[in-house]
């Protein structure tokens, strides 16, 4: 097991500045950063970020979302089109980064509701979307892993069995399944189980508390979760995802309206000892 911290903690666009902040995570004992792609950014950044974190040993993955302009749900082929660029662009940052991995809810756009069950149209829609982008992302050596999110962020893939049948469907090697623990923690009866089932089609795993702070300080069934990855020889990235108040539109899209935790730094000491104290134990 490899312990990793998404850098949503502390921004949305990695930049010279959190060359520091990288440091800092390394001598904590994090092994693996998580960088956002969110905007349509030059592959450059990427390039030289990738030299920072070879300097200190960090394997890498990316994390995404879409809007609204770019669904791969859309019965518009121009908004369908977009999302797959946007695809695209973030797989070419991706593999700028040197990163193996592409992850987040790929599927469909972030908080874009009809008001209505999703249908089969919307499905097979998004399913041929990040298929095309799929088949780019493998011609680089990049995986895709999708995350179902609860229903207040998304209809089209909520839970594990859904998110595993959709990894189905679009039926490439590269592509398969994110299990985040807040999202479980949500929509899960039983969140342990749930993994279990779906953990043939498992790429990535975020770590997550039930109120997105510090995890092991909430209610999520850890040791039952953690139980499960061991039992089933899991040897990847446990990578902590929680989010603050510091970036007002990351805050907004999380629906984070008070401090949940000390400090960014506090919640990442922390989080690193309770993971390896937790994954020892299970």
């Amino acid at each position: 097991m490899t312990p990793g911290m998404n850098l949503y903690l502390w921004t949305d666009r990695l930049g010279v500045e959190h060359r520091p902040l990288l440091a800092q995570l390394q001598a904590l004992g994090y092994g693996s950063v998580e960088a956002p792609v969110l905007h349509h950014e030059d592959e450059a950044p990427f390039r030289e970020a990738a030299r920072w974190l070879d300097g200190l040993g960090l394997s890498r993955s990316t994390a995404a979302a879409l809007g609204a302009e770019a669904n791969p749900a859309s019965p518009d082929p121009a908004v369908r089109e977009a999302a797959l660029r946007s695809l695209e662009r973030k797989i070419l940052c991706t593999h700028a980064l040197g990163a193996r991995r592409l992850v987040g809810p790929l599927h469909s756009a972030l908080g874009v509701f009809t008001g209505q069950p999703p249908t089969a149209d919307e499905w097979s829609r998004s399913v041929a979307t990040v298929r095309a982008a799929g088949v780019f992302a493998a011609g680089l050596g990049v995986e895709l892993a999708i995350e179902p999110l609860n229903r207040f962020e998304c209809y089209l893939v909520n839970d594990q069995r859904r998110g595993a049948e959709y990894v189905r469907a679009v039926g490439l090697p590269n592509v398969g399944l994110l299990y985040d623990t807040f999202h479980a923690h949500i929509e899960e009866k039983d969140p342990a189980a749930a993994l279990d089932d779906v953990f043939p089609t498992l790429l990535h795993f975020h770590a997550s508390e039930n109120d997105r702070s510090t995890p092991g300080q909430g209610q999520v069934r850890w040791a039952q979760t953690l139980g499960v990855l061991k039992r089933r020889g899991w040897d990847g990235v446990l990578m902590v995802e929680a989010f603050g108040m510091s970036l007002p539109a990351l805050a907004a899209a999380t629906r984070i309206w008070r401090p949940m935790f000390e400090s960014p730094q506090q919640l990442a000491r922390d989080s690193i000892v309770f993971l390896q104290q937790a994954w020892a134990e299970a």
